[in-house]
């Protein structure tokens, strides 16, 4: 596997190096004494724009378990682009740091930090990109299924950046993708084009539709907030439309799907009631586990 240099967004990876990132996490999980010195003597920047539970909590004890150092800045640093520009965060950082894991409200402030600091850039949430949750969600499956290109998995809800790095992440791998939103909340074009361009080089099958029918017989149903931090839209509007997409027990058995997936913070009783996330069907807190797994197989693969 090619040394990676950053991870603003999965189609920079190609098979090869999302296989490896994913065996990688898959032996860091099994071994960790293994690499507990593999960020010895490294300090990464923590950079959050927005709030946080399983984020900052996988990378700090994640960067802790790999025997490096991590320090946090949220907006009371002041807010980037405002108290000072996003280019001098990002050079400033660079002088003592060795790394920045940014979770921003726009793609434009990954792409500024990695020009100023000419140091690795760890996309932990933008408004396009979800890198390091479908690295953990692509890891999940891997440890229920085996082959991911024998996986069909199914998104319903928004077109999100969830969605959209489901989408990156299944296209290289080669993966049977069915996306399933409400009209007019479908995934990024230009991001579609990207995901359809990588599933024909794999062989990856990427289905769009307004129908939770489609997601029949998928291997695992993956659902997200209705509303993304930071969306104007009109809670009452989205909960009307939405409300035909809800995941409960009667839909998986009407689809006859055993496996549930969420990336977390869920809404009980919106997205998905609680009889699902709480059950058998639910693999969320091995989600939750292996973000961490996931993003200390990009920090090792980092300063390899």
């Amino acid at each position: 596997m090619s040394q990676l240099k950053q991870l603003l967004c999965l189609a920079e990876l190609d098979q090869q190096q999302l296989a490896g990132l994913l065996d990688l996490a898959l032996e860091i999980k099994q071994h960790p004494n293994n690499y507990s010195t593999a960020l010895k003597g490294k300090s990464i920047a923590l950079l959050f724009e927005k709030p946080s539970l399983r984020t900052r909590v996988s990378f700090d004890v994640g960067i802790n378990k790999l025997g490096g150092h991590s320090v946090y800045l949220d907006q009371q640093n002041g807010a980037m682009g405002v108290r000072e520009s996003v280019e001098d965060f990002g050079s400033n950082l660079a002088c003592w740091t060795d790394a920045i894991v940014a979770r921003v409200y726009s793609q434009q402030s990954l792409i500024k930090l990695a020009q100023s600091s000419k140091k690795p850039v760890i996309n932990a949430l933008s408004d396009l990109y979800h890198p390091c949750q479908a690295l953990a969600d692509l890891l999940t499956l891997k440890e229920q299924f085996g082959d991911l290109s024998k996986v069909h998995l199914a998104f319903v809800g928004d077109g999100n950046n969830v969605c959209h790095s489901l989408m990156l992440g299944a296209a290289i791998m080669g993966m049977t993708l069915t996306v399933v939103t409400p009209p007019g909340f479908g995934p990024d074009a230009h991001v579609l084009l990207k995901a359809q361009a990588l599933g024909q080089e794999s062989g990856a099958k990427l289905t769009l539709s307004q129908h939770v029918s489609s997601a029949s017989g998928a291997d695992a149903i993956y659902t997200d907030t209705w509303m993304s931090m930071g969306n104007k839209a009109d809670p009452a509007q989205v909960e009307r439309v939405f409300a035909p997409y809800q995941i409960n027990t009667a839909v998986m058995q009407r689809l006859a799907v055993k496996n549930f997936m969420h990336c977390l913070p869920a809404h009980r009783g919106h997205e998905v009631t609680s009889e699902v996330l709480d059950s058998d069907y639910s693999l969320v807190l091995q989600q939750a586990e292996n973000r961490m797994h996931a993003q200390n197989a990009v920090l090792v693969s980092l300063f390899a």
